[in-house]
């Protein structure tokens, strides 16, 4: 194995062939010639050769609940943000699934931005509103689309730590993010030089510049890059991919991702606020005839293995194909989203049967005994169930408001009117957003559902 010689950038340092070592460093770090060789740790490569060029730094794993009650959350990044595709599917989760912090969210992607550019408006744009919580993703414009160099590198860790000391000074926490992988050469930026291997090895150099500021300023980090790398490589063999029909997930252009890339990404940002996906515990007991529901939810009634509840907590829905990148739900297989966001179980025991039917809403499965006693994820086995139209009314109305938040942003703050009179135009824009987030807060009602668990073969 190579080592990789201790500096600012250790993916692009010299690298050192010694005899073989384990994958990562534990013990005290060896000096050779008066150089010593990094101390942290490295991710588990896949054996596959798309990863022998990278050798990147150990994340962080994801740490305790980042939320507080009330949060004002801030969502911050360049044309990638901006889609409105992550961000929306981040806002959604903390409205539908953990209603409980009630959490409001504006974001602030700005295509083309690096984090200079924020860094040059965040005061106007985002801190006049007082965020507690903030989510950065710079890295893919600051890369410049072209090989990686130490000068660049030191320019954009400036720049990057810099806001996060401005938000830590506003009393904002603060998620980390680092960019996302290309899946091919940007098509704007043409006479750069350097191939999509290079562009990728300096997204993946600035990524872990990004994990060193998070670590030295005692923040979050979201790896984004990583997850997305290995789902770019696997996820066309994964869903069936051909000439006709590919699986791009760092998108059309290779770097702005569709629906199943930004779960990628929403993945990433979900994980490191600390949330722990427990979205529902439903247990039946079939031979006491009793059962029980986790807060959130309401049993009304029991009876005869047929469960009436009400609930304010919201699976994920996403019903779309499994296996096109313009589908959420085929992101959802791209990462551990259902193990780690999304687990609404049900757990049957003392049954008598070998088999059960359970039904939920207008569908029905079969499982075993032996699968219900250790928990089914309902979240995953259906994917049209009776939250699924609630759940789109409150997407729908966060995709309005986003939509008007880039608007009056770029349109308004940064148009005629707010450089006439910024305070007025914010007075304004403000008194037309309000709507906008009431009706977030209004989508989200509690559901009511039924859930029946039916012997077989008795």
């Amino acid at each position: 194995m190579a080592l990789i010689s201790r500096c600012r950038f250790p993916l692009l340092a010299m690298v050192l062939v010694l005899t073989p070592l384990p994958q990562r460093l534990h013990a005290q770090p060896a000096v050779i010639e008066g150089v010593q060789l990094g101390p942290y740790e490295y991710e588990t490569k896949p054996d596959d050769p798309a990863f022998a060029i990278f050798n990147p730094r150990k994340a962080p794993a994801p740490g305790d609940l980042l939320i507080q009650p009330g949060d004002r959350l801030a969502i911050c990044g360049d044309s990638i943000t901006e889609q409105k595709m992550y961000s929306r599917i981040i806002e959604t989760y903390l409205t539908a699934c953990v209603p409980q912090y009630d959490v409001t969210v504006r974001q602030y992607g700005w295509g083309g931005e690096t984090a200079q550019g924020f860094l040059g408006r965040m005061d106007q744009d985002c801190l006049r509103f007082e965020p507690t919580l903030a989510t950065l993703c710079y890295g893919m414009n600051d890369s410049r689309y072209r090989p990686f160099d130490a000068t660049n590198g030191q320019w954009y860790e400036d720049h990057y730590r810099t806001i996060v000391r401005k938000f830590k000074d506003a009393d904002t926490r603060v998620v980390l993010g680092s960019p996302g992988c290309a899946g091919k050469l940007a098509g704007w930026v043409g006479g750069r030089g350097g191939t999509l291997d290079q562009h990728n090895v300096n997204l993946c150099a600035l990524r872990d510049i990004a994990i060193e500021i998070a670590a030295s300023e005692d923040v979050a980090f979201a790896d984004v890059f990583w997850p997305m790398l290995q789902a770019q490589v696997f996820a066309p063999g994964q869903h069936g991919a051909t000439d006709e029909q590919p699986y791009q997930v760092a998108g059309k252009d290779g770097i702005h991702p569709d629906w199943a890339g930004h779960v990628v990404m929403a993945y990433a940002f979900l994980r490191a606020m600390g949330l722990d996906g427990a979205i529902a515990e439903i247990d039946v007991d079939l031979a006491a005839d009793k059962a029980t529901v986790s807060p959130g939810h309401h049993l009304d009634s029991y009876a005869d293995g047929t469960l009436q509840i009400t609930s304010e907590r919201y699976p994920f829905c996403a019903a779309g194909p499994i296996d096109r990148d313009n589908s959420i739900r085929s992101g959802m297989t791209l990462v551990p989203f259902y193990d780690d966001l999304n687990r609404f179980m049900l757990r049957v025991t003392g049954g008598t049967a070998d088999r059960y039917r359970v039904a939920w809403g207008d569908n029905s499965r079969e499982y075993t005994q032996e699968e219900l006693a250790a928990g089914v994820n309902l979240a995953e086995d259906f994917p049209e169930n009776p939250f699924s139209a609630a759940f789109a009314a409150v997407d729908d109305a966060v995709a309005k408001k986003q939509a008007y938040e880039t608007h009056q942003v770029k349109q308004i703050f940064h148009g005629p009117q707010g450089k006439e009179d910024l305070d007025a135009a914010v007075t304004a824009t403000e008194a037309e957003r309000q709507p906008l987030a009431d009706a977030v807060a209004a989508a989200h009602k509690p559901v009511e559902h039924a859930i029946s668990i039916v012997p077989l073969g008795e």
